[in-house]
């Protein structure tokens, strides 16, 4: 266990960040910055997993309709663009800067964290309900659905430690800017769920938008939209691969499928 790669990076940041080097204002910095990311990151995260549990039927948006419709779609729009943009060379580029001195660079994946925690937890926490309930799942529907819908939050959890925890959580640059060390990235993900398929992270996403076990009309629009964007937005994702790795992803592409994993009969090697 110790041997992989995935655990091996966190033992080995873990050890560095007990042992930082001395300088008060950066640890202060450093310190402030972890807080704020894993803090907004599990606000955001449970937003969304409560709100959506109850199909977006319960929030603390009170926009007046049809004004609400408007506002409801600036809410989901925001998401992807910026989740998108930032992941652009340019972005990249605009995500250093955000933070003034030295340490933008290091500390871009807990800024880009803290910026996406905050569009989540805005997404879930101001969205205007309509309030219309289609479908609530009851008695066998309501365990059976519920148990696919924390399934699916299962599956998303552990595709995101087999792409890098410490990048998808947000710890790896204040990690390394605590350990005064520079930020070592995972390597091309290939392990765990990317074995059955090349975007594991966004079918998981994807799987939590339409297992919920209540209905409702603002449901089924996110389920719609979000599920698009994650169809769709790995596209520019592999480009990126393609251009970073070469050869190694057109062989990871060229044998592994991109969002359904192959039956048996469908892999090159069965019989």
């Amino acid at each position: 266990m110790w041997h992989d790669p995935r655990i091996a990076r966190l033992i080995t940041l873990i050890r560095a960040v007990l042992r930082p080097p001395a300088g008060a204002a950066r640890i202060t910095l450093v310190l402030a910055f972890g807080a704020l990311c894993h803090a907004l990151f599990a606000a955001g995260v449970l937003a969304m997993i409560v709100a959506m549990f109850f199909g977006l039927s319960e929030s603390l948006g009170s926009v007046p309709w049809p004004w609400a419709t408007l506002a409801n779609a600036a809410l989901i729009v925001q998401f992807p663009l910026a989740h998108s943009l930032f992941l652009t060379t340019r972005g990249g580029r605009l995500l250093a800067r955000l933070v003034p001195g030295p340490h933008g660079q290091t500390l871009a994946t807990t800024t880009y964290a803290i910026i996406a925690s905050a569009q989540l937890l805005a997404l879930f926490a101001l969205w205007t309900p309509s309030g219309i309930v289609w479908w609530r799942a009851e008695a066998a529907a309501f365990w059976a659905m519920t148990a696919a819908y924390a399934t699916s939050w299962l599956i998303l959890l552990k595709a995101s430690f087999d792409a890098g925890a410490e990048v998808q959580s947000g710890a790896l640059g204040w990690m390394s800017l605590l350990a005064r060390i520079p930020p070592v990235f995972p390597d091309m993900p290939t392990r765990g769920l990317f074995r059955l398929i090349r975007q594991p992270i966004y079918v998981a996403f994807a799987l939590t938008l339409w297992t919920p076990p209540v209905w409702t009309p603002d449901q089924l629009v996110l389920a719609i939209a979000f599920t698009a964007y994650c169809l769709l937005a790995p596209r520019l994702k592999e480009r990126r691969f393609a251009a970073r790795y070469g050869a190694r992803f057109d062989q990871y592409r060229d044998e592994v499928p991109y969002a359904l994993p192959r039956l048996p009969k469908d892999h090159p090697d069965a019989q």
